[in-house]
């Protein structure tokens, strides 16, 4: 599926668009993780797409190359602490800013995926669904997912036996069928209901 700027391209052709969006909201464990893009009109990259529409081997392969190929990108976090603490939507728009300002060029507009934008001194709009409709958007979701992918199966070998390579901190069975038989681990978000409920089981004992 070729995607572009679609409805935008007219406004802001010429104009230096970074896209952001994030990966990691819905996860019991692991930070969340954003991304901003600014691509480069004369270095144009073929596929883009939102990341989850796209094969692991044509995720890693765009991963390399948009960073080649773009004018500028950043990848930001916020941390599993920070979410407990000021809950994952202002976690995720923290993030989302703090990939903005990492930019090495300052661009003129910013497209953020979802319907929320993080407050900021940027021209900005949200844009839903963003990473299948917005090139720059769609490559921000590339490299965020990407890089958090990587740092779950990088904790799986830290964390043996909660599976995190396969299932990425999200809360599918096998996942919570390990949180009953080991427990909760450092990178567990305790906000979250699953967790905060295994958490208060442990207390009751």
């Amino acid at each position: 599926m070729s995607i572009d700027l679609g409805p935008f391209v007219s406004e802001y052709q010429g104009h230096l668009v970074a896209g952001v969006d994030e990966v990691g909201r819905g996860p019991l464990a692991g930070d969340v993780v954003t991304a901003a893009v600014i691509l480069d009109p004369e270095n144009p990259i073929d596929g883009l797409n939102d990341s989850k529409k796209l094969t692991e081997k044509k995720r890693n392969a765009l991963f390399d190359e948009i960073q080649e190929k773009a004018l500028s990108w950043a990848i930001a976090r916020a941390s599993v602490a920070e979410i407990d603490d000021i809950n994952i939507l202002q976690a995720s728009l923290l993030a989302m800013k703090r990939a903005v300002e990492a930019l090495d060029v300052q661009p003129e507009h910013v497209l953020v995926d979802g319907n929320k934008i993080p407050k900021w001194h940027y021209r900005a709009e949200a844009v839903v669904k963003g990473d299948g409709r917005v090139a720059c958007i769609g490559a921000a979701s590339i490299l965020a997912k990407v890089t958090r992918d990587r740092e779950m199966e990088a904790f799986d070998k830290e964390y043996p036996g909660y599976g995190f390579a396969g299932h990425k901190g999200y809360p599918t069975k096998v996942h919570m069928e390990a949180v009953e038989r080991l427990g909760v681990c450092p990178i567990h978000r305790r906000s979250y209901a699953p967790i905060k409920a295994k958490l208060e089981q442990i207390e009751l004992f």
